[in-house]
């Protein structure tokens, strides 16, 4: 399974959600924590354990806006 994750850059830091799954999303001050907050947050809802289980990919970057793929293996779901 892939999933976009989208990755906004705001005024006050990075905002990052995964349209798909409803209320995935979250927010921090850097690009990098956000994307560790919003793996986590996945994990939980896909429920999988590891986070190792996830393979994420950056697709395209726009002004403030960067748009990832998360490959999810179809063996863990």
């Amino acid at each position: 399974m892939i999933l976009d994750i989208i990755v906004k850059k705001t005024d006050d830091g990075f905002t990052a959600e995964i349209p798909s799954l409803k209320g995935c999303e979250s927010w921090a001050h850097d690009e990098e924590t956000v994307l560790d907050k919003i793996l986590e947050i996945a994990s939980f809802y896909l429920k999988i354990d590891t986070l190792k289980k996830l393979k994420l990919d950056k697709a395209r970057v726009s002004k403030n806006k960067s748009v990832y793929k998360l490959v999810v293996e179809k063996e863990f779901l």
